[in-house]
C-alpha cells in the first residue's frame, strides 16, 4: 500500500489553541459578570450600610427620648418637693437623657448624642452654626418630625440623625419661661440669663446623633470585600470545572480522533479505530471518521488489487 504524503498534523496543538479560545470567552463573559455583580453589590450595600447606621441612630435616639419619658413622668415627682431646697439636675430630661448616652456612648464611641438647644439652661447644650440651621429648619416646617444629612467635620463626612424638641408640656415652663418664675435653687446653679424664653408648642432645639461618614463605609467594605471574594473562589471553581469538563468530553477525543487521522493519513493500516461512547456530537462524529476510514481502506485496497 502505497503511503499518502500527507503532512503531519498538529491535533494537540490545535486543542491547546480551543483552550485558549473558550477560556478566553469564558474569562471575559465571567469577568464581565463579575465587574456587574461588583458595581451593583457596591451599591446596594453601601445604601444597606446607610440605613442600618441611621437605622441604630433612630433606636439610639428613641432609647433617649424613652429615658426623657421615664425622668419626666417618675423621677421629677420625687424631687420636685426638694426643689427649693437644691436644685438637682437629674430631673432635668434633657440631662438624664445626655448622661445616659455618654454612658452608651463609652461602647459605641462613634456614635454622638447631643440635644441642641438655641437658648439652652445648660452651656453644654448650646447649638452651634450647623445645629443652628437644623433647628431653624424644624421651626420652618413644624409637619418635618425628622432629618438627615452628612456635613464635613475636621475627622471628615458626618451622617447624622435629627428630630425636633418641642415644648409640649406646660411643665417645662416652670423652669423656661421667665426667670421670675424659675425655681430659686437653679438661678443660684445656672444664673437668670440662659434658658428663658420658651412657648408652648415651640420647636426650641433638636436631638442629633452624629456618626463619622467611615462608619458605614466600612461596613459596606467589609461585607463588599468578602462578597468579591466568594464571587472570585466561585468564579475561579467554575472556569476549572468547566476546563475539566472541555478536556474528557471534548478535547482529549479530538485529540485522539487526530492522532488517529494523522496514522491513517500516512497510510498505518494497522492503527485502531476510534472508540465511541455516548450519543453526542463527538460520538457521531467518531461513528462517521470510523466509517470513512473503513470506506478508505475498502478503496485503497481495491486500488491495490488492480495495480497486481
Amino acid at each position: 500500500m502505497l503511503p499518502f504524503s500527507a503532512p503531519a498534523a498538529h491535533g494537540e496543538g490545535e486543542a491547546v489553541g480551543i483552550t485558549a479560545k473558550f477560556n478566553l470567552i469564558l474569562v471575559t463573559v465571567l469577568g464581565a459578570g463579575f465587574v456587574a455583580i461588583g458595581l451593583t453589590t457596591h451599591r446596594t450595600l453601601y445604601d444597606n450600610a446607610y440605613h442600618e447606621v441611621l437605622g441604630q441612630a433612630g433606636l439610639m435616639m428613641d432609647s433617649a427620648m424613652a429615658v426623657r419619658g421615664y425622668t419626666f413622668d417618675e423621677i421629677v415627682p420625687l424631687l420636685t418637693s426638694d426643689i427649693e431646697e437644691s436644685f438637682l439636675p437629674q430631673i432635668v430630661p434633657a440631662y438624664a437623657a445626655t448622661q445616659s448616652f455618654k454612658r452608651l456612648h463609652e461602647n459605641n464611641p462613634d456614635y454622638v448624642y447631643k440635644e441642641a438647644t438655641l437658648n439652652p439652661t445648660n452651656p453644654r447644650d448650646r447649638a452651634v452654626d450647623w445645629e443652628t440651621d437644623i433647628i431653624s429648619m424644624f421651626q420652618n416646617q413644624p409637619q418635618l418630625k425628622e432629618f438627615t444629612g452628612e456635613r464635613e467635620t475636621p475627622g471628615g463626612r458626618s451622617l447624622y440623625l435629627s428630630r425636633p424638641i418641642l415644648v409640649s408640656d406646660e411643665a417645662c415652663l416652670t423652669c423656661h419661661s421667665t426667670p421670675e418664675v424659675a425655681p430659686r435653687t437653679m438661678l443660684q446653679r445656672y444664673g437668670n440669663a440662659n434658658g428663658f424664653g420658651w412657648g408652648m408648642n415651640k420647636v426650641v432645639g433638636a436631638q442629633i446623633v452624629s456618626v463619622p461618614m467611615n462608619v458605614p463605609i466600612s461596613k459596606a467594605q467589609a461585607t463588599f470585600h468578602l462578597l468579591m471574594a466568594v464571587l472570585a473562589i466561585i468564579f475561579i471553581a467554575v472556569l476549572l470545572l468547566i476546563n475539566l469538563l472541555l478536556k474528557l468530553t471534548v478535547i482529549t477525543p479530538i485529540q485522539k480522533m487526530s492522532h488517529t487521522a494523522n496514522e491513517v493519513s500516512q497510510g498505518k493500516v494497522g492503527a485502531p479505530e476510534f472508540k465511541t461512547r455516548g450519543k453526542d456530537e463527538i460520538a457521531v462524529l467518531a461513528v462517521s471518521f470510523n466509517r470513512m476510514r473503513r470506506s478508505l481502506d475498502k478503496a485503497m485496497a481495491m486500488l491495490d488489487s488492480g495495480r497486481s
